[in-house]
This record gives structure tokens, C-alpha cells and sequence, in this order.
């Protein structure tokens, strides 16, 4: 892990620590530089996987708040704070959801993230939360799969090649060293094949194949992980495509109008969520529940009964498993390991 340069004298009587208590606070922003400092997919990963049983009873999480600001932008509030004495913390994520920016070579979602100490409600920390939730996001879905796949995945197909994809497959192979075959799909083939190259000539995996795939169809079916980062309004796969034993993950669609995958990925798959807010966000979900689809007590478990074993995961090798996230709380780890390296 890179170092961070010390910008703070160490005579400073008002230096930061990570005692939330600390009247002498002195509130910090985390650059996009140091976050990608701090953090590994891999580190992520093992931090989620290790802390979220302990931090869960505590954790309080509300449904996202979601305005719309134009007939295709959205604001998102995303707040989740602790009781914990050990998890003193409350978070607040801003984003905003701009898909045409596409059109001006913009990424669609741009946000930032806040943290408070739950003791004094001091401001402690704002940082990049763009990328932060591109790590968080990705790390959940790679915890999953790590989880919820068979251990003998070779295939990974993507689909979508926004700024969420390399993220996503970065956290499936680091989740996943058995994954060989990386395949990505986007509707602008272009993007596919670029992200393709960039993820050959960058990604640090070795005996890894990046490739790209114009015909959809055709590939969903040699996935052994599936990732769907879309943010579509329509069915963009059917799930007649997926082969028996996959796991498909599903991140891209956060409000009702959304759909990813058609009811038949549901109804073939076991589906398990990131937390519950899931059940009443994601458009897959909330549709297929109205559809009569699956009902709520169909639904496998979630993330952290996973983690604990309290829920069976997967059951056998054929058996197609379904996983949709929403966003979980992961700032405590940046901003501890951000303050212990100053």
C-alpha cells in the first residue's frame, strides 16, 4: 500500500486521531489520490468481510432518499450512522445521477461523502465519494461472489463499461482467483473494447484474458459470474441466458423505474440482498414482488447472515444464485487507516 504524505507537523497539539472525542478535531478531506492510497479491492473486501457482523446490530441504515432534479437526474441521500462506542461514526453520501453526461464524455454519477463523530457531531472527514463508491459498491458485489460462486469460476462476463466496471471486475477476480476469462459487453461496443485493452495492459492479473463481446447472447450464457452494471430502464438480458450453476450480480439499478434482468433471472435464481433496503429500492426486486414473481420470504438471506453462516448460501454446483446490493457503510475503514498514517 502507498504511502501518504504528512501534511500535518507532529508538534501540531490539534493532529487528528481517530478518537472521535477528541475536542481539538480538526475536519480533513481525503483526496481521490489517497483513496486509491488507502485502499485495495482486496483490503475492502476483507475489511467488509470481517467487520460487518460486529457493526451490523448497531448500524442504522434508512432507505435512500431520491429526488428528482430533471426528468432523467436524480439526487441521491444515502445517511447510516452507528450506536456502537466501538463504530462511533455517522456517514452521509451525496450523488447525483446525471446519465446523458455520456454525451459529453462525463461519467454519470459524481458524489461525495461525509463523516461525523456520533459522540460530539463533529465533522471529521469529507472525501471523494465518486470513487469511494466505486470501491464500496464493487467490494460488496466481490464479497458476494467470494461467498455465493462456485469455487471453480473460470468466466467472468461484464456487462455495462462505465466507470463501475473495472471496479466490479477487479473485485470479482481478487474475490475470485479461479476467474481466467474476463468478457465485456456494452452498448457502445467501443467502450468495451477499450476498457478490454486497458484492463490487459493495467490490472496486475496475471494468466488473466480481457476481451470484449458485441453479441450479449451470446456470452451470458459462458458466465460463471455475471455483473450487471446498467442503470437501465428495461430488461437489458434475459435470464433464459444463464447457465446453470452462475451467479449473477446485480448493481446498476436503485429505484424502482430500474431494471437490470427480467423476471425470469429471479425466478430461476436464489436471491440474496446486501441489506434489506434492497427489498424495497431495487427495481428487479420490487417488480418481481408485485409480479407475484418471488414473494420477500423467498429471499435467501442477506449479507451479513451470510457472513455469520446464520443463512445457507449456495446449495449445489447447478444452482443459480442472485445477489442485488444497494450500499453498505465502508468510510470508517478510510478514514482510520487516513488519520493512522498522519
Amino acid at each position: 500500500m502507498a504511502s501518504i504524505p504528512n501534511p500535518v507537523d507532529n508538534e501540531n497539539p490539534n493532529k487528528n486521531d481517530t478518537n472521535p472525542n477528541n475536542t481539538n478535531t480538526i475536519p480533513i478531506f481525503i483526496s481521490t489520490e489517497s483513496l486509491h492510497a488507502i485502499l485495495s479491492h482486496q483490503t475492502l473486501i476483507n475489511h467488509l468481510q470481517s467487520s460487518l457482523p460486529a457493526a451490523s446490530s448497531s448500524l442504522q441504515t434508512p432507505i435512500r432518499q431520491s429526488y428528482s432534479v430533471s426528468h432523467s437526474s436524480s439526487l441521491l441521500l444515502m445517511p447510516s450512522w452507528s450506536s456502537s462506542p466501538s463504530l462511533p461514526y455517522v456517514g452521509v453520501e451525496l450523488v447525483t445521477y446525471f446519465p446523458q453526461n455520456s454525451a459529453l464524455n462525463l461519467p454519470g454519477v459524481h458524489g461525495s461523502y461525509v463523516l461525523f463523530s456520533s459522540v460530539t457531531g463533529q465533522t471529521l472527514a469529507s472525501m471523494d465519494g465518486t470513487v469511494f463508491t466505486l470501491y464500496r459498491t464493487s467490494c460488496v458485489s466481490g464479497l458476494a461472489s467470494k461467498i455465493l460462486a462456485r469455487n471453480d469460476s473460470e468466466t467472468l462476463v461484464m456487462i455495462g463499461a462505465g466507470a463501475l466496471a473495472p471496479h466490479l471486475i477487479k473485485a470479482h477476480l481478487s474475490a475470485r482467483p479461479s476467474l481466467r476469462r474476463v468478457i465485456i459487453w456494452n452498448r457502445t461496443i467501443e467502450k468495451a473494447r477499450k476498457l478490454a485493452e486497458e484492463m490487459s495492459e493495467n490490472a496486475g492479473f496475471v494468466g488473466v484474458c480481457f476481451e470484449s463481446n458485441e453479441c450479449l447472447e451470446e456470452i451470458v450464457g459462458l458466465g460463471d459470474i455475471v455483473s450487471c452494471a446498467m442503470n437501465s430502464e428495461t430488461p437489458v438480458v434475459k435470464g433464459e441466458r444463464l447457465k446453470a450453476g452462475a451467479h449473477l450480480d446485480l448493481v446498476g439499478s436503485f429505484k424502482h423505474s430500474m431494471m437490470e434482468w427480467d423476471d425470469e433471472a429471479i425466478r430461476r435464481g436464489r436471491v440474496f440482498v446486501d441489506n434489506e433496503a434492497a427489498l424495497v429500492e431495487a427495481g428487479e426486486l420490487v417488480g418481481a414482488f408485485e409480479r407475484r414473481v418471488i414473494e420477500k420470504g423467498d429471499i435467501g438471506g442477506n449479507l451479513v447472515e451470510l457472513i455469520k453462516g446464520e443463512k445457507v448460501g449456495r446449495r449445489s454446483s447447478e444452482e443459480i444464485t442472485v445477489f442485488k446490493s444497494v450500499g453498505i457503510l465502508a468510510a470508517q475503514l478510510v478514514y482510520e487507516t487516513y488519520i493512522g498514517k498522519q
